[in-house]
């Protein structure tokens, strides 16, 4: 091994190894852990001493070395796995020569460890250690056990130091699959059925995104990394199944951001004969669950600010909104044009007012809603996807839930008639053809499915990642994705 470039602490830690090697260590792996820290603790954290000495209760753990203090004749070590710490005491009485090689370990080493669990002079559960094994030798040093590791770019880019050694960063990561799993409990029991799609797709659909690409060498066919499961969910309502949904990975060759990560976690979920009424209620549901299995209350602080999420969530429509914040009539084109101008929005030859309006939105009201607001009513020419609104044909039956100024869900009453798709299809193909690289292609198959009919649903796509950083009160994605996508 090359060590011209370690650290004087990882040469040391180098020659160790090569001592143990040569005295037969071989990294084993026939240890067996029979308890978790945690259970030690709960079990056996409320026995006196006396009590603890009645039970003489045996212990068999395994975990990285975390703290150690060196007392002459004895050694305190702390271990810690994923469920929690606990104090070991090893001693010269016990392991004779042995302490020895318990003085050679380092922080970051894994350890095996078997004794008696006892209670020290002031009072702390510990493990008088009777038998000990290497496990694994650490050759990198961990980060300083105060300070922690405080370095975004390491924290990131090697997650794994950051989980080692901060509790915070992996709590994170547990109370994310709390929040998956309240999602798929709630989903269950409403009856809905979880699938899996495809994430190779021969045309990229069902969002407006641009695609990753790849190549299928045996078939010498391009392919394109999923931008989302909506058309392949939407042909299981075809075929007859009335309920399904899919918790899945998603790929948009999109920038990097604070709320964006090019792949990211969605929920999509599609119910034949749905009322968006009930759809509505259902993602609140969702979203409010979800907030509580890792919170005490709805009423949450996020970004240094209160947000009560215990309320029924508003429900107001896109153009109102627009109207209230700009002080402007907003009933025709003309009106929607002129506020453009007058607001300076820089508008591109192919927009029409559905996407002016829908750029008017985003510019001036979406960061400003702060409490949970249903938005309703989208213009049809920025939802090819949704059934158009019975009153009012320019605009569709579409709503997006926005908290804290971000898009958390997209949901609308599916469009189902295979001669209107084809027309809205047409549509993206001449904003493509004009430029725009996130509208949607020409789907030939799923026009197909939709001719052999498809009941009238509502599809929702709620986005994971953006919901575990609500509840977790992070501003970043990159703080609830394990290994985020960095430049």
């Amino acid at each position: 091994m090359d060590t011209k470039d370690l650290s004087k602490v990882q040469k040391d830690r180098n020659v160790k190894l090569e001592k143990l090697r040569s005295e037969g260590f071989d990294y084993p792996n026939d240890f067996e852990k029979k308890y978790d820290i945690s259970y030690l603790v709960e079990k056996f954290g409320n026995f006196s001493k006396s009590e603890l000495e009645k039970k003489n209760q045996m212990a068999s753990n395994a975990g990285r070395v975390v703290l150690k203090r060196e007392m002459g004749k004895v050694v305190f070590i702390t271990i810690e796995d994923f469920s929690g710490r606990i104090q070991a005491y090893f001693s010269k009485n016990n392991l004779e020569e042995r302490l020895e090689e318990v003085k050679d370990l380092d922080l970051g080493d894994i350890i095996g460890i078997e004794g008696i669990l006892f209670r020290t002079k002031t009072d702390e559960l510990t493990i008088e250690v009777k038998d000990f094994k290497l496990l694994t030798k650490s050759l990198n040093p961990m980060p300083e056990k105060h300070a922690g590791l405080t370095d975004i770019e390491t924290i990131y880019r090697q997650r794994y130091v950051d989980l080692m050694s901060n509790k915070d960063s992996r709590e994170v990561f547990v109370k994310r699959n709390k929040i998956v799993q309240s999602i798929r409990k709630n989903l269950e029991e409403a009856g809905f059925l979880e699938v899996e799609t495809p994430m190779m797709h021969p045309i990229p659909g069902g969002a407006n995104a641009k695609p990753f690409k790849t190549h299928h060498n045996a078939l010498d066919k391009e392919l394109f990394l999923r931008i989302a499961p909506e058309l392949y969910l939407k042909r299981l309502l075809v075929g007859g199944f009335e309920k399904v949904f899919e918790i899945n990975r998603n790929f948009r060759n999109e920038g990097l951001s604070t709320i964006h990560n090019p792949e990211f976690t969605m929920l999509e979920f599609y119910e034949a004969y749905g009322s968006l009424d009930r759809t509505t209620r259902f993602v609140q549901k969702l979203v409010q669950d979800s907030i509580s299995a890792v919170n005490d209350s709805l009423s949450i602080i996020y970004e240094d600010k209160e947000l009560n999420l215990e309320s029924d969530f508003e429900v107001k429509s896109l153009k109102d909104l627009v109207q209230e914040k700009l002080n402007m009539a907003l009933d025709t084109e003309k009106q929607i044009y002129d506020a453009a101008k007058k607001t300076g929005l820089k508008v591109k030859s192919d927009w029409g007012w559905g996407k002016i309006l829908l750029e008017l939105f985003e510019e001036h009201v979406e960061k400003n809603l702060w409490s949970p607001t249903f938005v309703k009513d989208y213009p049809y020419e920025v939802s090819p996807l949704s059934r158009r609104k019975n009153e009012n044909k320019d605009y569709t039956d579409r709503i997006e839930l926005f908290i804290a100024g971000r898009e958390f869900a997209n949901f609308f009453c599916e469009l189902n008639d295979p001669i209107d798709q084809e027309e809205r299809f047409d549509m993206q193909l001449k904003q493509k053809d004009l430029g725009d690289q996130e509208a949607m292609a020409f789907d030939d198959d799923y026009i197909n499915a939709l001719k052999y009919g498809m009941p009238p649903a509502t599809g929702v796509g709620l986005g994971i990642d953006r919901l575990v950083m609500l509840a977790t009160n992070k501003s970043s994605i990159r703080d609830v994705v394990l290994f985020p996508t960095l430049k």
